[in-house]
Order: C-alpha cells, then structure tokens, then sequence
C-alpha cells in the first residue's frame, strides 16, 4: 500500500492530482456544524470517518480516490497486491542478444581453457597426475573446480557490471524470509527438491520402460569419481565442496542467473524455463543421463522463477549433488558395489 507521504508527493508533483487531501484542514472556517451545507457534504463525502465532526479541530486523514500508478502496471500491482504468479512474471533484461551470445561463448571458452592451462601447468610444477594418491587428487579437483568457478563467474559478473543499475532481482543471493510463504528460499528449496526426485524418479522408469534398457553411465562424471568416493574423509570432504558448494553455485549462476532470465525478454518465463533445462541438460554431455537432467533443470528453473532468489535453485543443487555422494559414500563403506548399483539404477 501507499503511504501517506507517498500519496502527498503524488500529489504535489503531478499535474492533476490523483488524490483528494485534507490532511491537517480546519474546516470550521468553511462549514457550519449542523448546518444544510455540512449535511449535503456528508452526503457528498460518504468515506469520512464517522467520527470527525465537521467545525472541530480534528485533522482528517489523507484520502486518495486512485492509484499513483496506471493499474495496468502489471508488475507494480503484483508488488502492491501479493497476487499474481511469480512463475509468470519476466525479468526487466537490460542486455540484448548479442549479449547473451557473446557472454555464453566466452563462458564456455573460460570452462574449456581452465582446464587446458590446468592440464598444461601441472607437469611445469612437478606434479604427475598417475603418481598422485587419491586424497592428491581430489585436492587438485576441488582447487581444479574452485578456478573454474572465480573465472566463469568473472566473465559474468563483468559484462553485468557495465550494465549497472541493474534491477534488484537479478543476481540476487539473500538469506533474509527462508520460510516465507511466497518467495521462502528454503521452504521452495525443499518443495523444488522434493518435486524432482519423484519427476526424476518417475522419468527413469519411463525411460526404462520405453527403451527397455538402463542407458550406459560409462562416460558419467560421477562415474570418473567413484575411485574417490569412500576413500578417505579428505576425499570425502573435497568432493563435497566440488559437488555441494562449488558446481551447484557456477551452474545456477550461469543457467539460471544468467540465461534463463535473459530468455525471458523474448520468452514468456514458463518458455525460458524449458530451454534453459535443456541447455542445463545438453551442457553435462551425457546422453544417456538427458532426460533426468532436463527434469532437474526444469525444477531448478521453476523454483528460481518463484523466489528471484539465486539460493533456491543452489540450495536444490547442493542438497541434490552432496546427497548422492554422501550416500554413495555410506553404501560404498557398507561394502555393496556402487558401480553396479549405478548401472542398474
């Protein structure tokens, strides 16, 4: 709602002001308690409070008939209301397509260039990769995935810099309301997570049932990790921080953050939300693991799209990513075959 200062400024700095004011007005100087022209204003006037008396010292309240805003104003009558859907509403984008080219590009070249100097440098510091022991490694992954992430995001965060002010829901990382009904960032953590694993779950089983056959993982990254998973608490620990912490914040930032809500300057939301699971889904350049990971980036999506808050779709992430290691981890220690129990589920 307006507040009354708000509605005064209205006033004094439009035109034709939208609201009738008697803030602090004496009356008395105009009407005659009692009088026919008192009862003809009453008429008149019916929002009065009944218990102002017409010639007495009582200041009246601020009365506005309008709105200060034009009502078609879709996006302030949804801040003023409450109502609305938030999964509708699109993303005031202030960068073009060349942008969103461009900076997609450089995102990728960043990712696949980390990874080459990385791959290139390590022999020039004396570090032998197949020498290396397993806590070693996954040292160097959780550093490998820590550069990563400071290089893409600074690609990011540079080309939205020059585009400063930008809108307050963009980029947007805040801890405040978590179990807010609306835009609760972790009450829509835990109502995104629980949707994805039963549309995940239920997609497998399709996917089973219509090709017959469970797809192969062998190209998998967690497949690549298995070595690690279970063999110390260090390994433990830096695969957590890769997969929980690190990739959830790169990959929301970019697919979310980013792409998404730049979609929706030529996309309705819903439409954005689609095709950024699929680039989600595409990027991860395992085929057979398409369809679940469609399915999740369409959660992810959704859940952003409610709260504009970057939180939920990485706290979804996280909790997606460290629970499956950490339950590999458990089933691993309790001696069943986890490669197995990947393949065949």
């Amino acid at each position: 709602m307006l507040s009354n200062s708000m509605l005064l400024a209205s006033s004094l700095y439009s035109p034709s002001p939208p609201c009738a004011l008697f803030a602090s007005h004496n009356l008395s100087s105009s009407f005659k308690p009692f009088s026919k022209q008192n009862a003809a204003f009453l008429h008149r006037n019916p929002f009065l409070p009944r218990h102002f008396t017409l010639g007495s010292k009582t200041p009246l309240p601020s009365v506005c008939f309008f709105n200060a805003r034009d009502k078609s104003d879709t996006n302030f009558q949804d801040k003023e209301s409450g109502l609305g859907w938030p999964i509708l509403r699109r993303w005031e984008v202030p960068w073009e397509w060349q942008t969103v080219s461009l900076t997609s590009l450089a995102c990728g070249l960043g990712f696949v260039l980390t990874g080459l100097t990385e791959a290139i440098a390590l022999p020039y510091l004396g570090i032998e990769p197949d020498k290396l022991s397993l806590d070693d490694k996954a040292e160097i992954l959780l550093f490998d995935q820590g550069i990563t992430t400071a290089v893409v995001l600074g690609i990011i965060y540079s080309v939205a810099n020059s585009f400063q002010p930008l809108p307050e829901d963009f980029f947007k990382y805040d801890f405040r309301g978590p179990f807010n009904l609306q835009k609760g960032w972790l009450l829509w953590a835990g109502v995104g997570l629980g949707g994805a694993i039963i549309a995940i779950s239920l997609t497998g089983v399709a996917v089973s049932f219509f090709s017959g056959e469970a797809p192969q993982r062998e190209t998998d990254a967690l497949v690549r990790l298995l070595p690690l998973i279970g063999s110390s608490n260090l390994s433990t620990a830096c695969l957590v921080g890769i997969t929980g912490v690190l990739a959830p914040l790169l990959e929301e930032t970019i697919f979310r953050g980013f792409f998404m809500t730049s979609l929706t300057k030529w996309v309705p939301t819903p439409v954005a939300v689609v095709l950024s699971a699929a680039v989600f889904a595409l990027a991860h350049l395992t085929p057979g693991e398409f369809p679940q990971l469609f399915v999740l980036g369409a959660a992810l999506g959704f859940s952003y799209a409610q709260t504009r808050n970057l939180l939920t779709p990485i706290t979804i992430h996280s909790f997606w990513n460290s629970g499956v290691i950490l339950l590999l981890t458990f089933l691993q220690l309790q001696g069943y075959d986890i490669r197995e129990l990947l393949q065949s589920t």
